[in-house]
């Protein structure tokens, strides 16, 4: 049987097989650039479009997570919810309450469209929408109103007046010269 003799190589330096380098492992994901030695520049910039929607996905806000500008207040013993619906018919706006809850719904669309000489554009959004505003206790649900005019939801529950126990509290003035000599 043959020998066979075993040699390392005489580099001083550690070879690892490609991708294993600890440092450039570390490096990578903040600096990617090793992907795109060696592509044409229509391939470097679909890589690096790719990279940056992987880097950004799920950061920008979606139409789904808009949410109506609510107003609430209370007047003559109703609390009065104002709502900021633009666009919407009262077809697509459901209003419910619950126990303890007003709960404000709906589907927001928004579909753009223009014809010019030389393009065409056409742009659509859809998302749902959900409120819910907690009621204070003892609301009366058999008597609730809701109304929509020009985009904007009023709705008008009836509460009974909390009894609050207010008590005055007398400020003082302490004068700079007191302070000073207590510290």
């Amino acid at each position: 049987m043959a020998e066979v003799k075993v040699e390392r190589p005489k580099t001083l330096a550690r070879q690892e097989p490609a991708g294993l380098n600890p440092i450039a492992n570390w490096f990578e994901p903040m600096f990617p650039v090793g992907r795109f030695f060696g592509l044409s520049p229509f391939g470097m910039m679909r890589e690096f479009t790719e990279e940056m929607d992987r880097a950004f996905r799920g950061t920008a806000p979606a139409l789904k997570a808009w949410a109506p500008k609510v107003d609430i207040h209370k007047t003559d013993g109703n609390l009065l919810v104002t709502a900021e619906l633009p666009g919407l018919k009262k077809e697509e706006v459901k209003v419910e309450m619950t126990d303890n809850a007003l709960i404000i719904e709906g589907e927001r669309r928004f579909e753009h469209k223009e014809d010019q000489e030389g393009y065409h554009r056409y742009e659509r959004s859809y998302g749902n929408f959900h409120r819910s505003i907690p009621l204070p206790e003892g609301a009366k649900a058999e008597q609730v109103k809701a109304e929509l005019t020009d985009g904007i939801l009023k709705v008008t529950i009836p509460v009974p007046e909390a009894k609050t126990n207010v008590r005055q509290i007398k400020v003082e003035e302490v004068a700079a010269e007191k302070k000073a000599v207590a510290a």
